[in-house]
């Protein structure tokens, strides 16, 4: 990005420049020599900087990947293929489906030490708003660590669980901040037939990994028009060989046509031949009312979309206090200008002082920024001077097919929970865990007052979070949780595992069979009984007289008398049978050192979420590790008990409706 504004980068030391995301202990550790530790790949092109490295820092080349030599593959290869999704009737008059696009730039993690399979902290970026997001970027890169980043599995699986493509990032950083000619060079270098070998490179990295594509940013200055062509020719080969496998491409409004570095702030004569190349355009952040208006037009006139341009928008500094001018984008009294492009916007974790980045926390921020002040989508404010994406694109789901299952957990928590009980005490992030969640945080529709809804976590049915609904409630209150498209038979069930805390109330399932007549009224529901009790308790609720597909799903809470209510749902299944999983095949340790060990077992056919590993101690104790959607686990810290030859570990398979499979087990000698 233009080195004149603040960016992703800071200076740290001359020959490092690192993302600016603020460090934990989890994220920032250096890795020992020796540490068995996965970390997200990153590379250079080609050649390699002088000197050495810095802690906990491995230089590699792209140009010499491999996939059948890449030792940490396993634990960095998505295992969630793209959902497809559709769009129910927005929840408001003013959001608009087929217009403006949503794209998040996010850092989720430093360029090195970015662990692959989550980490034991609950201060993360756990993004959940992914129903307004088309295109996810896993930002980083820097010119002391490597500039080409492929997302971590954890990331690409939760974004694909909710229909979103993620792009891996080329960064050719400006020369401001370390940046060197001949990493463009090495980048577009062409072989003796003509063609560019990174390009091909690229696409087999994400082929290997499982992500969708790459957002090429190229901001080294001091390139000629020869070099412009050949990054030209490259893209459009990187294009093509993308577009075979099903991959995308998007290119960032810096270098030129005639090699040089020059934001154009809108589409223009210099760029537009990059964007034809691409399969989408990221404006930089200095356009008007008039550039994005012209921008849009040589769009349609070059016979493209103009909503496969992204206007920028700088949030890493001031979130939703971010000044944009939003009419010049999308208007609310005409169709949309171009798409949006957010750069940043996980400062709605990073605003938050150190010491108070509690989940609770962070989500109370996040739904803020994605939904607007109103924090209700069928409602919002039109005072709010942040136009929130809920305010202008419609929502999308991804809940169409049975058995459907969630538990609510958003990828993070301060605790790890099996059947209401805490089965590990330590905080612990692995967005790859995360449920397809609710898009709609949070419609209520009440003819009084409207208590508080909101993902807790401090309690839940499994994984670390539940939802949570607190609050004087004197008239029936609907919360909506899910748009859906799910076939009904005469055997389709709803189960709904929910504790009341403190009230009386009556609890009823919402279910609806069709759109509601005008955005941002309920669906037509139909209410069905839920028994209440004391303590965690699942109850199966029959759709017999239904018929069709199911549109909505939600709950319909009344309190006798008008009085408070505090009520929690921790789990959410729709299904026709109990399928239970088979037991994981090949379990076996792929290496050990110390007190860490790699775990591994083989890819099943179907039907497996994901996995739990425990160790079993010589009592008979069975000690949580942790959850997985790879096929490969690492852990570290082990210890052996008083007098233990081998450590005895198991492995189980997580099936769509959280019935676990019988257990694989190894032992494996200290």
């Amino acid at each position: 990005m233009n080195p004149t504004r603040r960016t992703v980068l800071r200076a740290a030391g001359a020959a490092a420049l690192l993302p600016s995301l603020p460090s934990t202990p989890a994220q920032a550790a250096p890795r020992a020599a020796a540490s068995l530790q996965p970390y997200a790949s990153y590379w250079y092109p080609d050649s390699l900087p002088s000197g050495s490295p810095g802690p906990g820092i491995t230089w590699r080349s792209l140009k010499a990947w491999r996939a059948a030599t890449d030792p940490d593959l396993a634990f960095n290869a998505a295992s969630v293929p793209l959902a497809p999704r559709f769009t129910p009737a927005p929840a408001n008059a003013t959001a608009r489906s087929g217009q403006a696009r949503i794209q998040a730039l996010v850092s989720f993690g430093p360029t090195s030490g970015n662990p692959s399979q989550g980490s034991a902290t609950a201060d993360y970026y756990a993004l959940t708003h992914w129903a307004y997001i088309d295109e996810l970027v896993f930002w980083g890169g820097s010119s002391g660590e490597g500039l080409i980043l492929a997302p971590n599995a954890p990331v690409v699986d939760a974004a694909h669980r909710h229909g979103v493509p993620v792009l891996g990032n080329v960064f050719l950083p400006p020369v401001a901040y370390g940046g060197q000619l001949r990493w463009t060079r090495d980048l577009v270098r062409k072989d003796a037939a003509g063609h560019y070998p990174l390009a091909a490179q690229l696409v087999a990295v994400a082929a290997a990994y499982g992500f969708d594509g790459w957002f090429v940013n190229a901001e080294t200055g001091g390139g000629d028009r020869a070099l412009g062509a050949d990054m030209l020719g490259f893209v459009r080969e990187l294009t093509a060989l993308a577009t075979a496998r099903g991959q995308r491409v998007t290119w960032y409004d810096a270098m030129t046509v005639d090699g040089t570095v020059n934001w154009q702030n809108a589409l223009t004569s210099r760029n537009q031949a990059f964007f034809q190349a691409a399969d989408d355009m990221f404006v930089n952040f200095g356009w008007s009312t008039a550039s994005l208006a012209s921008s849009g037009a040589t769009a349609e006139r070059l016979g493209r979309d103009r909503y496969e341009l992204w206007a920028g928008v700088d949030v890493e500094a001031g979130g939703w206090n971010t000044s944009v001018n939003w009419d010049a984008v999308v208007p609310s009294g005409s169709d949309h200008v171009t798409s949006i492009g957010f750069y940043r916007p996980e400062w709605t974790r990073n605003h938050l002082p150190d010491g108070q980045r509690e989940p609770a926390a962070f989500h109370a921020a996040d739904d803020r920024f994605w939904t607007g002040r109103s924090l209700d989508p069928t409602r919002p404010d039109p005072a709010d001077p942040w136009r929130a994406p809920a305010v202008s694109v419609a929502d999308r789901s991804t809940v169409t097919s049975v058995p459907f299952a969630s538990v609510f957990n958003t990828g993070h928590g301060l605790r790890w929970y099996e059947d209401g009980e805490v089965v590990s005490g330590t905080p612990w992030n692995h967005l790859g865990l995360q449920d397809r969640l609710p898009s709609r945080r949070w419609a209520v529709h009440t003819a009084g007052r409207r208590p508080a809804v909101s993902f807790d976590f401090a309690d839940a049915w499994r994984g670390g979070s539940s939802v949570l609904v607190d609050g004087d409630a004197d008239a029936p209150v609907v919360i909506e949780l899910y748009a859906t498209r799910l076939p009904v038979t005469a055997d389709t069930v709803v189960e709904l595992t929910h504790r009341a805390d403190a009230g009386p109330v009556t609890v009823e399932l919402a279910v609806a069979t069709a759109e509601p007549g005008t955005p941002g009224t309920p669906p037509p529901y139909t209410f069905r009984p839920v028994a209440v009790s004391g303590g965690w308790q699942t109850e199966t609720v029959p759709l017999t007289g239904l018929s069709g597909t199911v549109r909505a799903l939600g709950v319909r809470l009344t309190a006798p008398g008008g009085g408070p209510v505090r009520w929690r749902l921790g789990a959410l299944a729709v299904r026709t049978a109990h399928d239970t999983p088979a037991t994981p095949t090949g379990f076996r340790v792929t290496a050990a050192s110390g007190g860490e060990v790699r775990l591994a077992w083989n890819r099943p056919a179907a039907g497996v979420r994901q996995y739990t590993l425990h160790r079993v101690l010589p009592d008979g104790t069975r000690r949580f590790l942790g959850a997985t959607g790879q096929y490969a686990f690492h852990a570290a810290g082990l210890l052996p008990e008083q007098g233990e030859r081998a450590a005895r570990f198991e492995v189980r398979a997580v099936g769509e409706l959280y019935t676990s499979s019988a257990p694989a087990t190894l032992t494996h000698p200290w």
